[in-house]
């Protein structure tokens, strides 16, 4: 028996979603040279009315694609200002053009759109009866592979209907703003690189449960000088400041729609991409916060990070620490269990495991769930999502991988209480690639991030091979019911075991 309903409505990548990125000739060949004195001086050198026929004709091409155009020529002027020896003397007209010049289009989402979570939208205002409003978090890729995450926004319902949001109107790349840190996060982060010494003894010691950047460089400033002195104080100085950095929040303006709105690397440790955002709705003594996690990524290394908002438009970020963090594929519950913080992970990169906060800020070395067992899923396993709450027990979305690097998506039933034990799983895929599915930027998958329950049907967007986002429902009661006890193996994961 099928069990999925497929929907008639896709998602696809749109080359007409772009935003502004510096551009700095030079920067990209292979030994870094930039000429970017050489081609202020060719801009400075044009007559007023040449300046000013190209910056019209700037604005005429580019200025209906992107929000406030003139701010952002502005900025990128100022970050290369420094290569002008007289910068007093250019006129306004020809600093916007120079900023012009040291910018270019991105297409966020031109090479693929793919791996999709879904939530509860914080505005439900206008809806009819049956209706939800939801939020869909997008991997967006563009050039180069470099990844961001991007929103669309739908209403489900009522029964099993399907209403995309047009997603129109230039996009927004969310700005840093003031964060105020949380130490015992910096103490997470110092101890997971083992860095302890009477330096950052004194800095832990010193700052209060909370700081700004300010407070932070306060503290340091004053720190003893033969502390600083020995041969580790400068190295453990840049390890502070590393560390600290890692955590940061960015906003965007309140007249943006959460489709316009754009999360963009910006620290060292994302600067190939965020990749793979799960949300939920996380919910503790009556109030709700979204959070997500999601894999940063380098061109090396791959560190998991934590989003969390209130309301989509302001963004906190901070850093996951512990074993429990390490490779992909973090998802957390939507609540606490037993005053416990959980979240699933697949630490060796094959075994869905459950991992739980620690007082310290660690999450723990997980407890395996489920391995590689069946054909579908014998090169990997992993979540699809935060586990969603039912009256039976913790549903859990997985995917897995087979012949042909093939994948397709199961499902597992954890107890309400002890998500340790698995109580039921789905024999065999829920949903598989068909041949609809097959063809695009990375063949034979669907993949998801994360579905919720409405009106007795899951509703789950997937990836299909990133090159497209579709959606399919299944009715909860069936699912729940076509699921069995796991069997008991000798060797299996100690999740199953009873």
């Amino acid at each position: 028996m099928t069990l999925t309903v497929r929907q008639d409505i896709t998602l696809t990548p749109d080359p007409r979603r772009v935003i502004v990125k510096l551009f700095v000739p030079g920067e990209d060949d292979a030994v870094v040279r930039s000429r970017a004195r050489a081609l202020i001086d060719r801009v400075a050198h044009l007559d007023d009315a040449e300046t000013g026929r190209l910056l019209s004709d700037t604005y005429d091409r580019f200025g209906g694609r992107h929000r406030d155009l003139d701010v952002t020529f502005h900025h990128h002027y100022d970050l290369v200002r420094h290569r002008i020896a007289r910068a007093q003397d250019l006129s306004p007209t020809t600093r916007l053009l120079v900023g012009a010049y040291f910018s270019h289009e991105y297409a966020v989402e031109a090479a693929a759109l793919c791996n999709p979570s879904v939530v509860d939208h914080p505005d439900q205002t206008g809806l009819g009866a049956g209706q939800l409003r939801v939020a869909v978090s997008l991997r967006q890729i563009g050039e180069g592979h470099l990844s961001s995450i991007g929103f669309a926004v739908a209403v489900l319902g009522p029964g099993r209907r399907l209403t995309i949001v047009d997603r129109s109107g230039p996009l927004v790349v969310g700005q840093r703003v003031g964060v105020r840190h949380r130490r015992d996060l910096l103490a997470a982060g110092l101890a997971e690189e083992d860095c302890d010494n009477e330096v950052t003894a004194t800095v832990l010691d010193t700052l209060p449960d909370r700081y700004d950047e300010a407070a932070f460089e306060r503290v340091l400033g004053q720190l003893p000088p033969d502390l600083l002195a020995r041969s580790t104080g400068p190295g453990t100085l840049e390890r502070l400041r590393r560390t600290n950095a890692a955590s940061y929040a960015t906003a965007f303006p309140a007249d943006t729609a959460l489709h316009q709105r754009v999360l963009w690397p910006t620290t060292p440790a994302e600067s190939n991409g965020l990749e793979d955002a799960r949300f939920v709705r996380f919910t503790h003594e009556s109030e709700a916060v979204y959070r997500a996690t999601y894999t940063a990524f380098d061109g090396r290394r791959i560190v998991t990070r934590m989003l969390a908002s209130c309301d989509l438009r302001r963004f906190e970020i901070t850093p996951m620490r512990g074993p429990g963090t390490r490779n992909k594929g973090v998802a957390l519950f939507p609540r606490t269990v037993g005053g416990r913080h959980l979240a699933l992970c697949r630490t060796d990169g094959e075994t869905i495991g459950l991992t739980c906060l620690a007082a310290d800020n660690q999450w723990q070395a997980p407890v395996p769930l489920h391995a590689p067992r069946d054909s579908w899923e014998l090169v990997q396993v992993g979540n699809c999502g935060s586990p969603i709450e039912t009256d039976a027990g913790w549903l859990v979305l997985t995917h897995g991988v087979g012949p042909m690097r093939r994948y397709a998506i199961g499902a597992l039933l954890l107890d309400l209480d002890r998500p340790e034990r698995v109580v039921a799983r789905l024999p065999g895929a829920l949903l598989a690639p068909e041949e609809s599915d097959r063809d695009g930027y990375v063949p034979n998958v669907v993949y998801s991030c994360g579905g919720l329950i409405h009106d007795g049907d899951l509703w789950l967007p997937y990836g299909a091979s990133d090159a497209r986002v579709g959606f399919v429902t299944v009715p909860v009661a069936d699912l729940l019911a076509a699921m069995t006890a796991p069997p008991l193996l000798r060797d299996g994961p100690a999740g199953e075991a009873g």
